[in-house]
């Protein structure tokens, strides 16, 4: 994109400096054209070429159609559960935040959100959310990131957290994905990969409810009426090295899931139990978009996850698929052109 734009630059000044717009080159050592109509006939031609408007409408097109190719991949969200639920979306380090960070999905609801070609970050739940009518300061008493209004803003989920995990367009240009409970639990989730041309491409997620089957040392329970909100992870519940993986347990020889980390495993064995679950937890694709819902129906086992594929697949219907903003600014662009050219 660089090189176009700098290119169009370029010609532009060099038009600007060149005496060939009004009159042949005097340095030239060639003789003056004689026949007077093919030169006024060149200077127009090259008058039209060297338009300004012609020149920035191109480099403009050449910007927006560049950008409308990014955007490749459509994740469409959908709220299954009997509530409320407010999505929240973090970009990792080095991956631009995207426009919508946080929104509210009513029960049965979806919102379909085109990701840039090579996004890496995280997705996830938040529930009972307020607004305080006094300080209007919005807060969720799970996956709550803390930036005290709907957008999330940079900031990601505050544990325990049920976490969508996904970079697109990795290693061999395949998507890489997972549904992580490292961080604990909240919401059940699936993510499910739609028209994938690579990879694996498997339905992953966990899909029960484990805030009522909790250890009670883990659970987070709501002050007001005792209700079990999530599921922490060992981690934070105690804070040890050896359920963190930290210290002198850093490595996959040396950290080895513990019995809580086999009590998620057991209950959602494609997602992440703890930090080094990468060989049963992460999977590939290549040219996918995705579905990822919260509280799949409630009959859906682990095994037959990949039949839900097809169900969630009629759910989506393609008039859901936004187009990019940016290819629609490329085609007025080109429009511009073409007016300018005539």
């Amino acid at each position: 994109m660089i090189l176009i734009l700098y290119c169009s630059l370029s010609l532009y000044i060099r038009r600007q400096r060149s005496p060939w717009t009004n009159q042949t080159l005097q340095t030239s050592r060639f003789p003056p054209f004689k026949n007077k109509r093919r030169t006024s006939l060149n200077s127009q031609i090259y008058s039209s070429m060297a338009s300004p408007r012609l020149y920035i409408s191109l480099s403009l097109f050449s910007f927006l159609l560049i950008a409308s190719g990014g955007y490749s991949s459509t994740f469409t969200i959908i709220n299954k559960c009997n509530h409320l639920v407010w999505p929240g979306i973090l970009s990792n380090a080095g991956t631009a935040q995207l426009p919508t960070t946080g929104f509210v999905l009513q029960p049965g609801e979806s919102n379909s959100i085109s990701f840039p070609q090579s996004w890496s970050g995280r997705l996830w739940g938040r529930t009972l959310c307020t607004q305080d009518p006094t300080t209007g300061i919005f807060s969720c008493l799970t996956g709550d990131c803390g930036s005290s209004t709907l957008e999330c803003s940079g900031r990601g989920a505050a544990p325990p957290a049920t976490l969508a995990e996904l970079t697109l367009n990795g290693a061999d240009g395949l998507d890489f994905y997972d549904v992580s409970l490292v961080d604990g639990y909240n919401l059940p989730m699936l993510i499910a990969p739609q028209s994938g041309t690579g990879g694996n491409c498997t339905t992953t997620g966990c899909v029960v409810d484990l805030n009522s089957a909790c250890p009670n040392e883990l659970k987070v329970i709501d002050s007001g009426n005792g209700e079990n909100l999530a599921c922490r992870s060992a981690c934070e519940a105690f804070g040890d090295a050896e359920y963190c993986c930290s210290g002198a347990y850093a490595t996959p020889d040396t950290c080895k899931p513990s019995s809580y980390a086999q009590f998620f495993k057991n209950a959602c064995p494609r997602a992440y139990s703890y930090a080094y679950d990468d060989g049963t937890s992460t999977f590939t694709c290549a040219g996918a978009d995705y579905v990822i819902t919260f509280c799949p129906a409630p009959t859906t086992s682990q095994k037959s996850a990949n039949g839900l594929q097809n169900s969630l697949s009629a759910s989506v219907s393609a008039g859901e698929h936004n187009t990019s903003p940016y290819f629609i600014g490329a085609l007025i662009t080109i429009a511009v052109a073409i007016w300018q050219l005539f």
